[in-house]
C-alpha cells in the first residue's frame, strides 16, 4: 500500500472513479489562465471564486481538483456545506499522471 492509498487513493485512481460514475462531473478549480494551460480530459472549469454560486444536482457525484489540493479542499468544503452530497477531492494536478487538454 502507498502513501497516497492510506488517504483515499491516489489522484488517478479517484481520477477513474470518477469517469465510471454516472452523471459525474470533474471539476478543476484553478483559476481560468490555469485552467487554460492545461487540465484533465473532460474537465469543467469553475474557479474556487465562484464554486459558491456552482450549481447541479445535488446529488451529482462531483469531484474537484486543482493544483496542489488546497484550493479543491476548499471547495469540497463549500460545496458540502451547500447540500451537495457526493463531493470527492482528487487534489493536485500536479501529482496526475495522464494526457491533459
Amino acid at each position: 500500500m502507498g502513501f497516497f492509498d492510506m488517504f483515499g487513493g491516489s489522484f488517478d485512481k479517484k481520477l477513474e472513479q470518477a469517469r465510471a460514475a454516472e452523471n459525474a462531473r470533474i471539476i478543476d478549480v484553478r483559476t481560468e489562465q490555469e485552467y487554460r494551460s492545461g487540465h484533465v480530459p473532460g474537465a469543467e472549469n469553475v474557479p474556487l471564486d465562484r464554486i459558491d454560486s456552482f450549481e447541479t444536482s445535488r446529488e451529482a457525484p462531483l469531484f474537484v481538483y486543482c493544483q496542489s489540493g488546497a484550493r479543491s479542499s476548499q471547495a469540497a468544503r463549500v460545496l458540502e456545506s451547500r447540500g451537495f452530497v457526493d463531493v470527492t477531492n482528487l487534489g493536485g494536478i500536479m501529482s496526475y499522471r495522464g494526457p491533459v487538454e
